[in-house]
């Protein structure tokens, strides 16, 4: 198809500030091109995608659908053996992930929002088996769920990442319920650590305190959307929504406090500040790798380190929801060194992002009519 465009500005840091000090506000971007190429198309506001080694992907609808996309560009009818979601306001079947030893189990990994007897839903993951001929699901298994169920359709989070020990992270957003981020008897606001089948790993940081849940890597978050582990160090980095304000990237380290609703850069959607904020960073917690003044609403997150484009070899790739862009962030020795903006003139909210094995990245939009789409710089022709 034709070429769609891109907005590219670069961000100096010479601030000498350390970079969670720091706010940067691009200038309005210049113009540019990125190739484009529409992948598949008619999707109900797709969620994540997924992989399959056969060159097909599976893409989750958040009304609760999943889909196969063939190595041709075919799209499946809903697969089969999905469980029932609670597709309500920001919730529904939301993120796709597969085994590390799928190429044997054939596992796929959901999460997705489950409502309890009172009407209140959370966020749950469970499994199934691919089936042989790849139209469903077999023997779909709960193997988390998060207690309490607060939420009436808002901070589901959801995104998974298996680790490289095999360990399964999940973030949790706060339900739009801001303490329970800092309540360690509750998974709101905290990203848990399981084994493949839902067990606790016994050196998680709080196993063995009976005030603690075991599951809990880290907490203090308020609605994470991105997370990918780093291809170079192996650490777990997480992106999340702030309020008005104050999104943030973080790297993520076990047992810490990442400060909400104690601490953040943004401000309550009335203009007024957070009525539990202490300030901007908290006294032992940690702070964010970097944030942003004015929201893009950033969504999910990957790295880039194929060898198919040098111009973006280094780089993370986020999506943004409200700003309708997809932001590359130039990376230097584990900080950011600049910021990009793509696919400015798209008009569509852009909800997943993911490295291709082909080595082009690859979105979903958040659309009624959403799209998978293809990427590459646009001086690879």
């Amino acid at each position: 198809m034709a070429l769609g465009r891109v907005g590219a500005v670069l961000v100096a840091m010479g601030t000498g500030l350390s970079q969670a000090e720091v706010s940067i506000e691009a200038p309005a971007p210049t113009k540019g091109e990125v190739e484009v190429t529409e992948v598949a198309t008619g999707l109900e506001h797709p969620w994540s995608v997924a992989f399959l080694p056969d060159g097909g992907m599976l893409i989750t609808e958040r009304p609760g659908r999943l889909r196969r996309l063939d190595g041709q560009g075919k799209l499946s009818e809903p697969l089969a053996g999905v469980p029932k979601v609670w597709a309500n306001g920001q919730g529904g079947l939301l993120d796709v992930v597969l085994s590390p030893d799928f190429g044997s189990d054939r596992l796929v990994y959901l999460s997705y929002a489950e409502v309890g007897d009172d009407g209140k839903a959370g966020t749950a993951v469970g499994r199934g088996r691919l089936s042989e001929d790849g139209r469903g699901l077999e023997d779909f298994g709960v193997i988390f769920r998060q207690q309490p169920k607060l939420s009436t359709g808002n901070h589901f989070g959801g995104r998974m990442v298996f680790g490289r020990d095999g360990l399964l992270f999940v973030a949790l957003g706060e339900n739009n319920q801001r303490p329970t981020a800092q309540d360690l008897d509750k998974h709101q606001g905290k990203i848990v650590r399981i084994g493949a089948d839902g067990s606790v790993p016994k050196d998680n940081p709080f196993v063995g305190r009976a005030d603690v849940l075991p599951e809990i890597w880290t907490y203090g978050m308020r609605n994470p959307q991105g997370m990918a582990l780093n291809p170079w160090t192996g650490e777990l980095w997480e992106s999340e929504h702030g309020p008005r304000g104050g999104d943030e990237v973080n790297v993520i380290a076990p047992g810490k406090n990442y400060g909400w609703p104690l601490a953040t850069y943004g401000i309550n959607y009335s203009g007024l500040p957070i009525p539990e904020a202490k300030g901007k960073t908290l006294s032992g917690g940690q702070g964010p790798l970097y944030w942003w003044k004015k929201s893009p609403a950033i969504s999910g997150m990957a790295f880039y380190d194929a060898d198919r484009f040098a111009a973006w070899q280094g780089s993370l790739f986020i999506g943004a929801l409200a700003d309708e862009t997809l932001i590359r962030l130039q990376l230097k020795d584990g900080k950011v060194v600049g910021e990009e903006r793509l696919l400015q003139d798209e008009d569509a909210r852009i909800r997943d992002v993911r490295q291709g094995p082909d080595g082009y990245v690859y979105v979903l939009t958040d659309e009624d009519d959403g799209k998978l789409l293809r990427l590459a710089p646009a001086e690879v022709k």
